[in-house]
């Protein structure tokens, strides 16, 4: 596993570990509607981008035509 993929699933973790330690003290509502399911989405992504290699953003870049710094 290499440095890249351990750091997308840290940082998908801990989004959403902070989101339900939110939601968990009363910080907030997460059963209501709002942008903090954006949120949600966001971390959910990178941790299952970081164990399965799959990234919509990764597909949606490299169709655009971005080229990738470790040449993949």
């Amino acid at each position: 596993m290499t440095v890249e993929r351990i750091v997308r699933i840290i940082a998908g973790l801990f989004i959403m570990l902070s989101l339900a330690l939110a939601h968990q003290s009363g910080a907030i509502n997460m059963a209501q509607p709002s942008w903090l399911w954006f949120t949600a989405f966001v971390g959910f992504n990178l941790f299952q981008s970081g164990l399965t290699r799959f990234c919509p953003m990764d597909m949606m870049l490299k169709s655009a035509g971005v080229k990738s710094s470790c040449g993949l």
